[in-house]
């Protein structure tokens, strides 16, 4: 299992975070995820695997002036 926010979700083995965030409605919308408390950019996200049990915290951008 990994926790995603505050919900779990089951792991797969190659899960990456990419595949997670194409498994969620509105994975779409962030452009970095903290993925055990290591800020990950959307350059990296096909390449950066997702270990069972880990803690991600996706981070919405915001947009200001």
């Amino acid at each position: 299992m990994i926790t995603v926010g505050d919900q779990e979700l089951p792991w797969q083995e190659g899960l990456t975070v990419a595949t997670l965030l194409a498994r969620l409605k509105d994975g779409h919308i962030y452009a970095v995820v903290k993925l055990d408390g290591r800020l990950v950019s959307r350059p990296h996200f096909n390449i950066t695997p997702v270990p069972d049990g880990a803690r991600v915290t996706l981070i919405p951008m915001i947009a200001g002036g």
